[in-house]
């Protein structure tokens, strides 16, 4: 099972006659084994790349002024990761070297928008995206702040994510002022509404429901991290959100399924599929490690407050390898931070992955200050080398389809141009992953998170190389922003 339902699209027809073209291309790449998750197309093909656009894919032989021998690797759509929170310049070559060409901030978001899409305009290793942030429009509203980019701040300086505004209830002026900032955010390119509702626990549920109404106005997704369990337990969360795309006729994303729903995940993902079935615009996402991260002084830890020393040795502070007591607990909670949370169960991580209608997203976290986290470095290499290749778990073409044409038509009904992204078809954005299928795999561990895959020999993002021979090729920029059109219509 795959969803949203596809939409058979013929990607700009015109383009094809350039295929016949005499003139050569800008790149060629001869001898791969493309694999298109689309069309299914899985052979040794020539791929011909004109002005950053996919103009052949043949077996015919063709020339070009650059060419790529891609004997034995498999050439692939660009990866689409919807969850990327590692928007700088120090995250993005470590995106790209697992394979990575846009890298979307679709669940906590920015705000204000168009400044944070102006700040990375033509220094971009990769194509970049985010929705508008509901926890950074609220801290707007009420303390009168622009967050930005909350993920990338330096640390010390989140001043909403610890502040008592994030349990404050909103009135009805309150909740309809706040859907005029983040309609705002849409007019200005945001590509839905990003909600971390956990970390707002003053949201009411009437607030959560009228910004779903906003959206499913606007024809935008809601991107959703789950208000936290408590009293509802695993399922209630998924239930509210599933309850109010229904009602609103909003198209909704929950975020990292693993977390989200730890050993409740097969009843969660049953909910969510049932749901699809019955005409809810409604997706969800995963990464492939038993470990999750946050802020430590964020309202997510709220609930961990008087616990014994035992219960914090699921907590790793980046750098350190003793684990966390009630007391250093304490300490790093006041001085605010990103801590690693251990205790997830393989077996049912591994059945979260193998689902074919489950997007790969990494939520990574940045790299820019000090680094925490292996997925922000390993989740796609991971999924293809341990996963797909070495256990088994899911099929070569159904591990790409989760990391490509999935997210891509999550993505494309907000963004129009991402319907040229997430395949390798002539008229389709030249953005590829060239790969070894028989070496790569994920380096990066909890020890050293930084540590760049292998195996992805060439990375192109609109035509150009930002990867080439397994190296990050410096000083080159193509990254272009994904966008919602400002007048859809």
């Amino acid at each position: 099972m795959q969803f949203p339902t596809p939409r058979p699209r013929h990607l700009l027809p015109v383009l094809l006659v350039a295929a016949a073209c005499t003139s050569p291309h800008d790149t060629v790449i001869l001898h791969g084994r493309v694999m298109d998750p689309e069309t299914g197309l899985d052979a040794t093909r020539n791929v011909g790349i004109r002005d950053g656009t996919i103009a052949a894919v043949t077996e015919d032989g063709i020339a070009g002024r650059d060419t790529i021998d891609a004997t034995g690797l498999v050439v692939a759509p660009g990866f689409i990761d919807l969850h990327a929170h590692g928007q700088d310049p120090v995250s993005n070559p470590l995106q790209a070297l697992d394979g990575v060409t846009t890298a979307l901030e679709m669940e906590i978001g920015v705000y204000p928008v168009a400044s944070w899409y102006a700040s990375r305009e033509g220094n971009a290793l990769l194509n970049f995206g985010a929705t508008v942030s509901h926890p950074n429009a609220r801290a707007k509203l009420l303390l009168g702040v622009d967050t930005g980019h909350q993920p990338t701040l330096p640390p010390g300086e989140n001043e909403s994510m610890g502040s008592d505004v994030i349990y404050q209830a909103l009135d009805d002026d309150q909740i309809a002022e706040l859907a005029a900032l983040m309609e705002g955010g849409l007019a200005e390119g945001g590509l839905g509404y990003g909600f971390g509702i956990t970390y707002t626990p003053g949201a009411s549920r009437t607030e959560i429901v009228r910004l779903f109404e906003s959206a499913a106005t606007a024809g935008v997704p809601a991107y959703v991290h789950l208000r936290g369990a408590g009293s509802m337990g695993n399922l209630g969360p998924f239930q509210e959100v599933i309850a109010n795309a229904a009602a609103t006729g909003a198209s909704v994303h929950v975020v990292h399924l693993n977390s989200s729903a730890d050993e409740d995940a097969r009843e969660a993902l049953g909910m969510i599929r049932g749901a699809s079935e019955r005409g809810v615009d409604i997706t969800t996402e995963a990464y492939p490690y038993t470990a999750s991260s946050t802020f430590i002084e964020s309202a997510l830890f709220d609930s961990w407050v008087g616990l014994d020393d035992s219960d914090y040795r699921r907590l790793q502070w980046p750098g350190q390898e003793e684990r966390l007591n009630a007391r250093t607990f304490a300490e790093y909670r006041e001085q605010g931070g990103w801590v690693v949370i251990h205790g997830r169960n393989e077996e049912t991580n591994e059945w979260i992955v193998a689902q074919p209608d489950v997007i790969a997203a990494s939520d990574g976290i940045p790299f820019l200050h000090l680094s925490v986290h292996p997925r922000g470095a390993g989740t796609f290499a991971r999924i293809l080398g341990h996963y797909s290749r070495d256990r088994g778990a899911l099929s070569l073409m159904d591990a790409l389809a989760k990391m490509t044409i999935l997210p891509a038509r999550r993505v494309e009904g907000a963004a129009p141009e991402m319907a040229r992204k997430g395949r390798v078809q002539a008229g389709a954005d030249a953005d590829l992953a060239v790969f070894d299928p028989e070496t790569v795999l994920d380096q990066a561990d909890y020890d050293a998170p930084a540590t760049p895959s292998r195996g992805f020999m060439f990375v192109l993002v609109g035509g150009t190389p930002v990867v080439r021979d397994g190296t990050v090729v410096d000083g080159v920029y193509p990254g272009q922003a994904i966008m919602h059109p400002s007048d859809p219509d």
